[in-house]
This record gives structure tokens, sequence and C-alpha cells, in this order.
């Protein structure tokens, strides 16, 4: 075996164990589904309909993987029960597909622009802290220049947290005393990392939805300040999700992208939850790619999201 197959081996091993929860409960409620069944028909698809709807996959996303199944099976007359899970891999890849959702693209990889700006949003306990530190030591560990920005100036925890990843990972951050303009900590965060050569820049922000013109109004102030310094930052505006929430996350990520340009997803905490399905659903409706998701504790298990593995991990 080769050193780029142990890698695969390791990171399949930690994709199959962090989902082992969503796989277990969606399994256990097909073959109830499908309980006395030889082929798929009307009652079969009626039940698959639940399953997903109750694995958090979503209404609207189960209605396209159903109708989806239907012509499958209007096409080929005769669909065997046994034959579900494959067909549902398959379908589920082609939608993944055709919402561009989680073309992987790993932390080695080239980046478009230098230094390359990430502006990270989601609400307070979310895992995103968590997340850009994890994404700090990816980067750094291939080979890239990492700044980071506590531009969550209105909690303590917060700056304090960013700091101590800071040190774990070995990257510096950039932070100013409680209450500063978080505009302020990014125009600076982006003025040391350009000036020290930086490859990647990933900003941190407040995770208060109670007032989303509020959240606006400081998020387009952050971007328009930082472009002061690199003209097309945010490059990327990553949102954070809990996968354990469930539906509460999809209503996150419609009061988030109302608030600011969203164009990539993290999706953490999913190693502790029957509720993957969520990625799914939420890759769909909001046609933002899937670019990362969380599958444990470990200093390793944000992956890079691969569409292809997900989907074989959960229905293999």
């Amino acid at each position: 075996m080769g050193l780029f197959d142990f890698f695969n081996k390791d990171k399949k091993e930690t994709l199959d164990q962090g989902l082992a929860k969503t796989k277990e409960s969606v399994f256990s409620k097909i073959t109830r589904a499908v309980a006395g069944k030889s082929k798929v028909d009307d009652e079969v698809l009626d039940n698959l309909e639940e399953v997903l709807v109750t694995s958090d996959v979503g209404v609207e996303t189960t209605l396209r993987i159903i109708e989806r199944i239907e012509k499958r099976v209007s096409k080929d007359k005769y669909v065997n029960t046994s034959e579900l899970n494959g067909i549902l891999k398959e379908e589920i890849a082609a939608l993944l597909a055709e919402n561009n959702s989680g073309i992987a693209v790993d932390f080695d990889t080239q980046l478009p622009a230098s230094p390359y700006v990430i502006m990270v949003v989601g609400v307070n306990g979310v895992g995103k802290t968590t997340t850009i530190g994890k994404l700090a030591h990816q980067f750094t560990k291939a080979g890239k220049k990492v700044y980071l920005g506590a531009a969550d100036t209105f909690r303590a925890a917060a700056v304090d947290q960013l700091v101590i990843w800071g040190e774990r990972v070995g990257v510096p951050v950039i932070k100013q005393k409680m209450g500063s303009d978080p505009a302020s900590v990014a125009f600076d965060t982006l003025s040391s990392a350009k000036a020290n050569g930086a490859d990647v820049v990933i900003i941190d922000t407040a995770g208060r939805l109670h007032n989303k013109v509020n959240l606006m109004n400081e998020l387009t102030k952050i971007k328009n300040v930082m472009q002061k310094i690199v003209p097309d930052a945010p490059h990327e505006v990553l949102l954070v999700l809990d996968g354990s929430t469930g539906q509460n996350a999809f209503e996150q990520a419609k009061q988030f992208t109302k608030a600011t340009d969203v164009n990539a997803l993290a999706i953490t905490k999913l190693d502790g939850t029957a509720k993957g399905g969520v990625v799914i659903g939420i890759s769909d409706q909001f046609k933002i790619p899937v670019k990362y998701i969380g599958l444990g504790e470990g200093i390793d298990h944000l992956q890079v999201f691969d569409r292809k593995a997900f989907v074989d991990s959960l229905f293999e």
C-alpha cells in the first residue's frame, strides 16, 4: 500500500465512523420500509419518503429524490427492493452533482488568490471557532502560511478560544480589545497577513442572528474594509452549521444566506447524530456547495466534502 492509499484509507475510516449513527438509522428505517415487499411499489415509495424526511433530508429534497426513483421504477417496470440502496445512492449522488455540491479539492491544492481570504459566519455554538482552528491546521499541514483574525469582538470566549487554537496549530492570531470594531480587526489582520506573505487568512465573525439587519450591516462593513487591502476579498464566505440540529440548520442557512453572500458551507458534528441527511437537503435546497464536514473531535476530523465518498459511505 502506497502513502497516498494509506491516507485515503484513513480518511475513509474517519468518514465511515463519523456517519455511523446516520447510516445505522437510515438502514434500519429502510429495512422496515421494505419489510415483506419484493418490489418497489407505491407503498414502498411512501414509506421511503417518510424515511428520508425523518432522516432530516428535508421535504423538498425528499420529493425530488422520490420523483427520480419513481421514474426509474416506471422505466424499468420491475425494481427489486434489494436494489433500492443502490438506486438511492445513484440518485442522491446525481442530485448533489447537479447542484455542483462538494467538488473535492484538498487543502494542498493551489489556491486561486494570495492571500486567499475566508470570512467565517454562523451562530454561536455550531463549532465555528473549532472549524477555523481545524482549517488552519489543515492548511498549515499542507505547507501554507495562515493568519487568523479574531473579529468576534463581542465574546471574550470567542477571542480566547481562537488564540488557543492559534497557539495549538502555530499560526498568528490578530486581535484587539473586547468591543472593538470587528471591521478594524479584519483590516489589521489582512494588512499584517499581506505584509508577511500569508497564503490564507481566516476571519472569525460574531454569531448573532437576533437582528438580521445589524448582522448584514456588520458583515458588509467587514467585507468593504477588507477590500481596501485585498480588492476581491473575501474569496470565500463560509457558513458553519451544526448538523446535529437537523431542521434548525436549514433555518440558520436561510437567515445567513439572506444576510450575506454565502458561497461555501461547513457542516459540523455529524459524528454525534443520526441527522446526517441534513447535508443532502441543505446542499440541494440552497445550491451552495458543502465544502467541509466535521466528523469528530480530533484535529484531523474536518474533511473536505467529497459527495461520492459521502454517498458511498452512507449507502454502501
